[in-house]
């Protein structure tokens, strides 16, 4: 891959930070899941992840780096173990995601990739950001929802985070108004696509999200607002 292709930390916070959103694919065929994250990228979205415990993850990641389209960028989630960064690096993924605070966050420092880690207290996030993390994946934020976001944020102002687990179209706003920089998006995007199903009805939910994120943008990018 040339350096164009590379990501680094800075580009996915700022990326992060104007797109708001992130697609999780996770299903039982790596074929299908790979069609699922090129067709959500076609519709749009610029940072999409598959997740490890898809069955060929690993082929479809490195399907979808081939055939992304300029702009858009592929990880990995679930990435827990040394040895599963070095596969995703091998397959040509470009970020890193965890679901919980893992030797992979520190491993993903040492190789240079830019890292999502999976956390949900204070304690956690903190601990993942002095391991290396690059931002906050608050996991699974529906535990808690805007309110837990805002109040965590409170004490860690500086700490960007992802709200990612039961976010859906009625919530997204919630977490973005809260702090979130950016929503992570499974099972309320992608639906069976992962696993074969449909993409018609996903890349339609994908239009929908792609517009409430371009009116929060539009809104907050007023003068007087924040």
């Amino acid at each position: 891959m040339t350096r164009a292709d590379t990501l680094t930390e800075a580009a996915l916070l700022a990326g992060l930070s104007r797109e708001r959103l992130v697609g999780i694919v996770r299903g039982t065929d790596g074929t299908a899941a790979a069609k699922a994250a090129l067709a959500a990228m076609e519709e749009g979205f610029r940072f999409v992840e598959i997740a490890l415990t898809t069955p060929g993850a690993l082929e479809a990641i490195g399907d979808v780096r081939r055939k992304a389209p300029s702009g858009c960028f592929v990880g990995a989630g679930t990435v827990m173990t040394e040895k599963d960064v070095d596969d995703v690096a091998g397959a040509g993924g470009q970020f890193m995601v965890t679901p919980s605070l893992a030797p992979s966050i520190r491993a993903s420092m040492e190789r240079g990739f830019p890292l999502l880690a999976g956390a949900l207290t204070p304690s956690e996030a903190y601990e993942a950001m002095d391991r290396g993390a690059t931002a906050i994946k608050l996991f699974p934020a529906s535990i808690g929802g805007p309110r837990y976001l805002k109040a965590i944020r409170e004490p860690l102002p500086d700490i960007p985070f992802i709200a990612v687990g039961g976010v859906g179209l009625d919530e997204a706003t919630g977490y973005w108004d809260a702090g979130a920089i950016a929503v992570g998006l499974g099972g309320p995007l992608f639906g069976d696509a992962g696993s074969g199903g449909d993409l018609g009805p996903m890349r339609g939910r994908a239009r929908s999200f792609l517009s409430l994120a371009a009116a929060f943008s539009r809104r907050t990018d007023l003068p007087g607002q924040q």
